[in-house]
């Protein structure tokens, strides 16, 4: 990752416009304003308090197919408003335009049953040991016409990985982007299928120590002002995908990070 003086030159040198937010949504934050996640003008009744960032780095998975990393410039726009995160992956960053954290697991063409069946998930995450997953799956799943039963189950395979890994794992998961592809047109209505299941399964497998957050990135998404292909964000898509990650997120990384300790393989004897 690139030094901080560096990044800190090159985002002063950018002017990119910002997408105003709701009021409470405006937290001032110790990076600049990202595109599309402005700081308040002014503090206001009502606004909540600046944000701290926490003394351990909060270690944050995104976790999804090529809407997260390909390039999955949403991830950068967040970085610059979360201070404190570590964006965890064995995915390198691509390019946004800025220098940030980058991070992820985005893996293009993948699917969350293809992700569960295969067992990949356990790796990744003993190689990067997330805090946080942030996760949107299963459009590919859409794609190829899998039941919601079989992506929620999958869904309920790579929860109990992530937990494996760390009991106290904070989870957030999205209803997934609005899709209408060419060549797809059952597509759509597949879509809202899943995310109207999505919130009940989400709930039935929440814990107080590992609670799941359920993230709207369905609502207020236009495939043909925010996509160029009726699925991959453009950069107008990519404004809104952190909006709707950002307060789940915020909250998700406020709270210290609760890391399972780690057994450490004994070196070899002396003498």
């Amino acid at each position: 990752m690139p030094g901080r003086t560096s990044v800190q030159r090159r985002r002063l040198a950018l002017g990119a416009a910002a997408l105003l937010l709701p009021p409470a949504l405006m937290v001032t934050l110790g990076r600049e304003p990202a595109p599309g996640l402005p700081s308040p003008p002014a503090a206001r009744a009502g606004t909540p308090p600046p944000a701290t960032p926490p003394r351990v780095p909060v270690r944050v998975m995104a976790l999804g197919d090529s809407i997260t990393g390909s390039p999955g410039c949403w991830r950068a726009l967040l970085w610059r408003r979360l201070p404190g995160v570590d964006f965890v992956g064995t995915r390198s960053a691509r390019r946004c335009g800025f220098a940030h954290d980058g991070r992820n697991e985005g893996h293009s063409g993948f699917l969350a049953t293809d992700v569960a069946a295969r067992e990949l998930l356990p790796d990744w995450l003993s190689a990067t040991h997330p805090d946080v997953v942030m996760m949107h799956l299963g459009t590919n799943d859409v794609w190829r016409n899998r039941p919601v039963a079989a992506i929620l189950t999958a869904f309920t395979t790579l929860v109990a990985q992530m937990r494996a890994s760390n009991p106290r794992m904070r989870i957030l998961v999205a209803q997934i982007l609005p899709m209408d592809p060419a060549g797809c047109g059952a597509c759509g209505r597949r879509v809202a299928a899943l995310n109207a299941a999505v919130p009940g399964w989400a709930a039935s497998l929440a814990t107080a120590g590992s609670p799941i957050t359920v993230v709207d990135q369905w609502s207020g998404f236009d495939t043909a002002t925010d996509t160029p292909d009726g699925v991959h964000p453009n950069r107008a898509g990519d404004r809104k995908i952190a909006v709707r990650w950002y307060p789940a997120l915020l909250a998700a990384v406020s709270r210290p990070p609760a890391r399972p300790a780690r057994t450490s393989r004994p070196g070899p004897p002396s003498g």
